[in-house]
């Protein structure tokens, strides 16, 4: 009987120690169950690291004239690269086509007029822009070759002047500034040409030609108003203007696009960083008395 109730002992011994292991077991299996979940959710995020794609770059197709506007938009360009906006320059050499180019959609925003000549052309080509920024004043000036003073200027002098209605009228203002001759009295539009002046004391005779080829025409004249982009094209020293406009003019030029992508990033984007502190000592540096900021 006592060897028995060792034997039943051993028996209860033996299922006492088994139903601990398996307890043990199934806590450890458990455990690494628990595991394996969250080390697939860990390995899951760090995939999703690893194939997150870049900010997309936005691309901004300008068109300009080639001086000053092309080299101060290729100033900030840089800058705004780093803003994640690819600045794409077109440089026209006919800037007559820059705002058929903008109407059409060839480009997104121009860079080259004041907003007297698009006042002039909008209503007449049934352009639908808007202005987003004033950038820089280039002061129009009267060069000659042939004289060195206003004094100098004879009787009879021919006179070269822009023959596009904005920088006609722009032109004869500054000459009825310096005294030369008087515009009549209501011309409101900024659109005057040689038949609205009333005095003409020196009996100056006017030479309306396209802008272009005033530089050009210098040596055939006794002296014109001249576009400075286009004295510094022609490779002009803007200092030997005889005289010139201001730093008031109202005839700062504009970016220009087309109604309603007046908000789009990258053109805000463009806006703020022609405005900078550092794109007015830019121009100062580069340009001199030729190219005023307008900001």
């Amino acid at each position: 009987m006592k060897k028995k109730q060792t034997y039943i002992l051993a028996a209860l011994i033996l299922v006492f120690t088994l139903a601990i292991t398996a307890c043990g077991s199934s806590s450890n299996t458990g455990s690494t169950t628990n595991n394996k979940p969250a080390q697939k959710e860990a390995d899951t995020g760090a995939t999703n690291a690893k194939t997150e794609e870049p900010a997309k770059k936005l691309t901004l197709k300008i068109g300009a004239a080639a001086v000053p506007h092309a080299e101060i938009l290729n100033f900030v360009k840089p800058k705004l690269a780093e803003q994640g906006v690819d600045l794409d320059i077109v440089v026209f050499d006919d800037e007559g086509q820059l705002n058929p180019s903008l109407h059409e959609k060839q480009i997104d925003a121009n860079y080259f007029q004041h907003v007297p000549y698009l006042d002039s052309v909008k209503t007449e080509k049934g352009y639908d822009f808007a202005v987003t920024t004033k950038v820089h004043v280039e002061p129009i000036g009267f060069y000659s070759q042939k004289i060195k003073s206003i004094d100098e200027l004879k009787d009879g002098a021919q006179i070269g002047i822009p023959n596009n209605p904005s920088n006609e009228y722009r032109a004869l203002v500054l000459l009825q500034e310096q005294g030369l001759i008087k515009l009549k009295e209501g011309l409101t539009t900024y659109e005057a040409t040689p038949k609205d002046i009333v005095e003409n004391p020196k009996n100056l005779k006017f030479v309306e030609a396209d802008s272009a080829t005033l530089p050009r025409a210098l040596p055939d004249v006794d002296g014109a108003v001249i576009n400075t982009n286009l004295i510094l094209e022609a490779g002009i020293d803007p200092k030997s203007a005889v005289f010139r406009e201001n730093a008031n003019s109202p005839y700062a030029n504009i970016i220009v696009v087309r109604s309603g992508d007046e908000n789009r990033e990258e053109i805000k984007k463009l806006d703020a960083a022609l405005t900078t502190p550092e794109v007015k000592k830019f121009i100062e540096e580069k340009y001199g008395v030729a190219v005023v900021a307008a900001f």
